[in-house]
């Protein structure tokens, strides 16, 4: 529009699409780490990362149109990270710090969207069947970055960049920053808090320890120490006390995904500006 501002309706369709995308980002999470809960603990489940995650929702009842609904909310989230980046929706500014808070929200748009990419590719049929293994991405991503000019340097940087994202998503947490993203009636916030808090916690140690994975690739030269969630659920695996390792940080991620889902009810989005 000639004012700059956005048309009503468009708003109202930005934030629908933004909250199936919250709602879509916790189904994925809550798979993710309730089925390694579940492996922890011998249940049967399955220690997947994201992309595993989807594939299992697939050959569940209805798997293809819960499928087709996930991958949609996933376009809409990488939607609204994007407009976040540009349009600095939640007032990051321009210094230092906002400029690195939304380099990473772009990423997160290009990440999510290439997961709803990936989740329609499955649908069609033309997903691989690879039982669930998120580290091919991770890979896959990391030998591109190696045949660049400086590409050593460039793995590098990434993982210096996932490890920052998982300190912020850590402090977030710990001292519960989201508040004044959300509009919480107070005796929700009594149980819901310490989920989100607890779930934001856990999802920055991931980062950084994939962000570690990233550093150790490019210090061997090697794309495969590269790896996501599913390499970090099998690191924590082979530790001493592994599986109580392994059932914590899965806990942590299924409230990570509990978080999401309660920030598509909850958060304020405003879309203009």
């Amino acid at each position: 529009m000639a004012t700059g501002s956005t048309n009503p309706d468009h708003r109202d369709a930005i934030k629908l699409f933004a909250r199936m995308g919250y709602a879509s980002r916790g189904v994925v999470y809550v798979l993710v780490g309730g089925l390694a809960a579940l492996a922890a603990f011998g249940q049967g489940g399955q220690t997947d990362g994201s992309r595993g995650a989807l594939e299992r929702v697939l050959i569940a009842p209805f798997g293809q149109f819960l499928l087709a609904i996930i991958a949609l909310g996933l376009v809409g989230y990488a939607m609204w990270r994007t407009i976040q980046a540009i349009k600095d929706a939640d007032h990051h500014g321009t210094d230092t710090k906002g400029i690195a808070i939304r380099s990473g929200l772009m990423a997160s748009a290009v990440t999510h969207l290439l997961l709803a990419f990936f989740a329609a590719s499955l649908i069609f049929q033309f997903g691989s069947s690879s039982g669930g293994s998120g580290g091919g991405s991770q890979e896959g991503v990391v030998s591109w970055l190696m045949q660049q000019p400086f590409g050593r340097w460039l793995v590098g940087g990434v993982g210096l960049i996932l490890i920052g994202v998982g300190i912020s998503h850590a402090v977030k947490g710990y001292q519960a920053k989201f508040h004044k993203h959300f509009v919480m009636p107070a005796h929700v916030q009594t149980w819901a808090y310490p989920i989100c808090r607890f779930g934001l916690v856990i999802r920055g140690l991931v980062f950084v320890i994939v962000g570690c994975f990233f550093i150790i690739a490019a210090y061997h030269i090697n794309p495969d120490q590269a790896g996501g969630i599913d390499e970090v659920f099998s690191t924590l695996r082979e530790q001493p006390y592994g599986q109580w390792l392994l059932a914590f940080v899965a806990i942590g991620l299924l409230a990570f995904g509990l978080y999401s889902i309660l920030a598509a009810v909850y958060r304020r989005i405003n879309p203009s500006m």
